[in-house]
């Protein structure tokens, strides 16, 4: 990746979340979210490219990467997911400046979070928004890992429930490391991609501290049940990018959120798995570029400043 710029923000509750600043400073901003037990340098792909023509703006997740870990179990949650984010805009972008907003996964849960809870705030900072890979609610009711007949659905809901809530807090043993490299292989990476993404990503799942992981897995299983977050306050354009094979988060899950989105500009479906931005960057890429484009000479402070 280039050099970027370290800024560290304190959120509500003082837990201070690293975000790094590339690319030009007087650039157009574009700001990115990462998925659960990822961090920046998951979006290097995508600051590689965007970093030569905008300023791109990326932070870790409380309990990931350089961000903090908060030293209560309470202080996870989709109000402090939308805080955090609230928090980076506040401190990286100037005064009336807006950006285009893009999370993948948890990032996007981030973004739909924010978007409910401080409706202001998405006039007053952002242009657009993309969410890529991710959903507003059912989180477990479709992941394709325990295939089991229908009037068993519930049960198996609450069997990936457990094992996602296990995978996340419990720490990496020797005798443990291949089966959960299997596993988060399976649930984050499509089936044709090359096998060095997935060696990516379980590096990224090792290097987060259990008590992020485990936070977090908490959260998003017993928050995102069978009522949805609402998009209703999300009314700037919006692009919706999911993968056809994310076993995780599956097709279904984009195409409901392009179903409730207010200002849906498109529905991009890509052929591969939970990580389109690790499978497929230039595809990823290029519909950010597209979104960015699309509403930069609108926003009130330019690219030039």
């Amino acid at each position: 990746m280039p050099p970027g710029r370290s800024v560290d923000v304190r959120s509500v509750d003082g837990t201070k979340i690293h975000a790094e600043v590339f690319g030009p400073e007087d650039g157009y901003p574009i700001v990115l979210a990462h998925g659960i037990t990822c961090a920046i340098r998951v979006w290097a792909h995508q600051i590689t490219d965007l970093a030569g023509d905008y300023r791109v703006i990326a932070y870790d997740h409380r309990g990931h990467g350089r961000s903090g870990v908060p030293p209560r179990r309470g202080n996870y949650g989709l109000d402090f997911l939308a805080a955090d984010l609230d928090a980076v805009l506040a401190a990286t972008l100037a005064p009336n400046e807006r950006a285009v907003i893009a999370g993948h996964s948890m990032g996007g849960i981030a973004i739909s979070s924010w978007s409910q809870r401080y409706p202001l705030r998405v006039r007053q900072s952002a242009d657009a928004v993309a969410l890529i890979n991710t959903t507003t609610g059912d989180l477990l009711r479709n992941v394709n890992l325990i295939p089991v007949p229908r009037p068993l659905a519930g049960s198996r809901v609450l069997a990936v429930g457990s094992l996602l809530k296990q995978l996340g807090h419990a720490p990496l043993m020797p005798g443990s490391v291949q089966q959960s490299r299997r596993l988060v292989a399976t649930l984050a990476v499509g089936r044709d991609a090359d096998p060095a993404i997935a060696d990516f990503v379980f590096e990224l799942f090792a290097s987060t501290p259990p008590a992020g992981r485990g936070g977090w897995a908490r959260v998003l299983v017993d928050s995102l049940g069978p009522k949805h977050i609402s998009l209703r306050n999300l009314t700037v354009p919006t692009l919706v990018i999911g993968s056809r094979h994310d076993r995780l988060l599956p097709i279904g899950a984009s195409r409901r959120i392009a179903a409730d989105a207010p200002n849906l500009m498109s529905l991009v479906e890509l052929p591969g798995g939970h990580c389109g931005p690790l499978e497929y960057p230039d595809e990823v890429n290029q519909q950010l570029r597209a979104l960015i484009e699309s509403v930069r000479t609108q926003s009130p402070i330019s690219s030039q400043g």
